[in-house]
C-alpha cells in the first residue's frame, strides 16, 4: 500500500470514529511517527501532507531533523512540526528544546525544571503534555493519576513550560475495545483537574491512541493521535 493510500485509509477511519462519537474531524490531529522509518520515508510523509512528525529519541531523530528542518533560511511552513513522544532524559533537553515544538512526555519536576531553563535561554515557552500512567503498568512512564493535581500546581514555578494536555499509552490489546477504559479514564482525569487546576483554561488536549487503537481513543476524546506503522509503515534499518 502506498503512502497516499495509507493516508486516505486513516482519514476515512478517523472520519468514521468522529461520526460515531459526534465529534468534528478538525478536532483530531495526526502525528506521523517516523521513528521506525528512513529519512526518505519521513520526507515522503511530510511531502504527502503529514505536517506533524513524531520521534522518541534525539539520536535517531537528528538526521531527519537536520535534513527537514535544519535550513534556517527556509520558511516555517516548509518545515515539519516536530513532536517528541518518547521518554526525555534531562541531559537531552538541550538537544530537543528549540527543535521539537511539542513534548508529549513530561512526567517529573526535574524535567520541567530542565525544560524551563532551556526555554528561558531561548526566549520561548514549550507546549507540553503531561504523561500519566493510567493503566498502572510498571513498564509505563508517567505520573500516577492521584499525583497530577499537585504536579500541575507546582508547574507554576516553571513558566517556560506550558502544559496543554495529558498523554497516556494504553497496553497493547489484540482487541482494541479493551483499551477504552484507559482512554476514558484519561479524559475523565483531564476534566476533573480542569475544574480545580490553575492551568484549567489551557489544559484541553489529550494525546492518546496509536495504530492499534486510535479509533477507540478518538471516540473517547483524543485530540492528538500518534500513528506509525498504519500510516508510514515500518522499515528494517
Amino acid at each position: 500500500m502506498s503512502m497516499q493510500e495509507r493516508i486516505r485509509s486513516v482519514e476515512e477511519r478517523i472520519a468514521a470514529a468522529c461520526e460515531r462519537s459526534g465529534r468534528e474531524i478538525g478536532d483530531v490531529h495526526v502525528i506521523a511517527v517516523t521513528k521506525y522509518v528512513s529519512l526518505d520515508t519521513a520526507r515522503e510523509a511530510f511531502a504527502s501532507g503529514l505536517s506533524n512528525l513524531g520521534e522518541n529519541r534525539w539520536q535517531d531523530a537528528q538526521e531527519k531533523w537536520l535534513a527537514l528542518s535544519g535550513n534556517e533560511q527556509a520558511k516555517d511552513e516548509d518545515k515539519p512540526i516536530w513532536h517528541f513522544i518518547g521518554s526525555l532524559q534531562t541531559n537531552k533537553v538541550k538537544d530537543v528544546i528549540g527543535k521539537f515544538t511539542y513534548i508529549h512526555s513530561l512526567d517529573r519536576l526535574s524535567l520541567a525544571e530542565a525544560i524551563h531553563k532551556r526555554a528561558v535561554q531561548l526566549g520561548i515557552n514549550v507546549p507540553c503534555f503531561i504523561q500519566v500512567n493510567v493503566s498502572g503498568e510498571d513498564s509505563k512512564h508517567g505520573l500516577q493519576p492521584e499525583d497530577l493535581p499537585v504536579f500541575l500546581n507546582k508547574l507554576a514555578d516553571y513558566p517556560g513550560v506550558r502544559p496543554i494536555g495529558l498523554m497516556t499509552m494504553a497496553p497493547y490489546e489484540s482487541e482494541p475495545e479493551e483499551t477504552r477504559p484507559v482512554f476514558r479514564a484519561l479524559r475523565q482525569l483531564r476534566d476533573e483537574v480542569r475544574e480545580s487546576s490553575i492551568h484549567a483554561e489551557a489544559l484541553i488536549h489529550l494525546s492518546m491512541g496509536m495504530s492499534n487503537d486510535f479509533e477507540v481513543a478518538i471516540e473517547e476524546g483524543a485530540t492528538w493521535i500518534r500513528l506509525g506503522t498504519t500510516l508510514v509503515g515500518k522499515e528494517e534499518e
